[in-house]
């Protein structure tokens, strides 16, 4: 009664489209829907700046900066990322691969960012450009009705506010509001990480230009990342089966994870003079979906909609491309409603497209087979040049790569198959370690 009562104090404000959250995804179509003139809220529950995981970015982001006009803000507070390099314990040296080498050579290098700043930018972008951005602000409700739509949210001093809009956007991020509300978010059954990170003042980085290169180690339980930022701060964490987790036992957070970089003797010896700066965070669950892209008066973008493992560092391409195609679908549904119906089939086909073309590779990344491809690869039928497009995020572009990538694949089973035992040993292990903590199988490997 208390809640009805606040709520009827609250005025009834109206928009065109309301957003929900402001995360890269959130700011991005909130920016490109007012820029094509529509009355735009985003409620935000946080205060940016703010802390978020997730500081790497892939060279096609580059080309979506520039249509945002953000290529100068973007350039000003990111450390430039000419590659990837993998380290494997398992292999006599390491492997570099430089964007520059991708099929297509117009996208030679990257960022890694703050995402404090970086998802500020964004943000304040919207603002710019004409969106009502209210944060501070946590939704509690939604109400579909035939004749539009209500969102309930609450302020941080506790007033309750609703608006009547004709679209939700829910860009909620790991929340998932509109997936959970509706039951549609579902734990990925081919894939289950966990994750544990900080950050490092006084890592050993490369010099020069490699400076830059994330870099990624595998181990035993999965495989940790590097990320070198502007400021000289080092992003580093861990991305593990779950059944690792379980072994913490009552080890602090921050004893457990600098023990378990001490597993990974490569990345162990970079950090032998740094500093640990932030306080160590983890996060489970950390690959799902919802069975939904969309549905009548709203959409989900970005994590809202899906999350599988940061691996390549696809998350934030994946929000902000979710955004512009999610806007474009939005406008067509509140302007153009006779080609709403092929939007509508654009943006279902082109979401599912960036999980199902990276899930391939990720479920496969800890393989033995996957590892030797990756540490050894050739460019016989332009296989590796289609393979750093992937990973440089270039799968919503005309580059014809896709063959190039079967062959991939098909060279992938075959060495597979060529090491049958090895493979099958490594096809079990991974079917125990992909297990829910919750099951009782999931006392994970001797």
């Amino acid at each position: 009664m208390q809640v009805e009562a606040q709520e009827r104090k609250t005025r009834d404000a109206e928009s065109d489209v309301l957003v929900i959250g402001g995360g890269p995804a959130g700011s991005t179509a909130a920016a490109l829907l007012a820029e094509l003139g529509h009355r735009v809220t985003l409620l935000e529950k946080s205060r940016h700046p703010r802390f978020h995981i997730g500081e790497s970015l892939l060279p096609a982001n580059l080309p979506l900066f520039r249509r945002l006009g953000l290529e100068d803000q973007i350039r000003a507070i990111g450390m430039k990322k000419p590659g990837a390099e993998f380290v494997s314990p398992w292999h006599d040296t390491s492997q570099v691969f430089h964007f520059s080498d991708a099929w297509d050579k117009s996208m030679p290098f990257a960022y890694q960012v703050r995402r404090s700043e970086f998802d500020e930018v964004l943000i304040r972008n919207a603002a710019a450009k004409g969106a009502a951005v209210i944060e501070g602000c946590r939704v509690r409700d939604v109400e579909f009705t035939g004749s539009g739509t209500t969102v309930r949210a609450q302020h941080e001093d506790g007033r309750f506010e609703a608006w009547r809009t004709r679209y939700v956007i829910d860009a909620s991020g790991r929340d998932t509001f509109l997936g959970t509300r509706f039951k549609a978010k579902h734990r990925n059954p081919k894939h289950n990480s966990a994750a544990i990170y900080g950050h490092f003042s006084g890592a050993r980085r490369h010099p020069g230009e490699a400076e830059g290169n994330i870099i990624l180690f595998w181990f035993d339980h999965g495989w940790l990342w590097f990320i070198p930022l502007l400021d000289g701060v080092t992003s580093v964490g861990a991305v593990t089966w779950p059944y690792y987790m379980k072994t913490r036992g009552k080890r602090s957070p921050q004893q457990f994870f600098l023990d378990t970089i001490a597993l990974c003797p490569a990345l162990h010896e970079r950090l032998t003079n740094a500093r640990l700066v932030t306080d160590v965070e983890a996060t489970g669950n950390y690959s799902y979906a919802c069975d939904r892209t969309r549905g009548p008066g709203y959409m989900l973008l970005g994590d809202a909609y899906a999350f599988i493992d940061p691996v390549f560092s696809s998350g934030v391409l994946l929000a902000m491309n979710s955004a512009f195609i999610g806007s474009e679908a939005v406008d067509a549904i509140l302007r153009r409603p006779a080609d709403a119906p092929a939007a509508l089939a654009r943006f279902d086909r082109l979401m599912k497209r960036g999980p199902r073309e990276f899930s391939w590779f990720i479920y496969r990344i800890t393989t033995p087979t996957m590892r030797d491809l990756f540490m050894s690869p050739g460019n016989r039928w332009r296989m590796k040049e289609a393979l750093l497009s992937l990973l440089a995020g270039d799968i919503f572009n005309q580059t014809p790569i896709w063959a190039a990538l079967l062959k991939f694949k098909l060279v992938y089973y075959v060495a597979a198959t060529l090491n049958l035992k090895r493979s099958l040993l490594a096809w079990r292990r991974r079917r125990r370690n992909i297990l829910p903590l919750d099951e009782p199988a999931m006392a994970g490997p001797k």
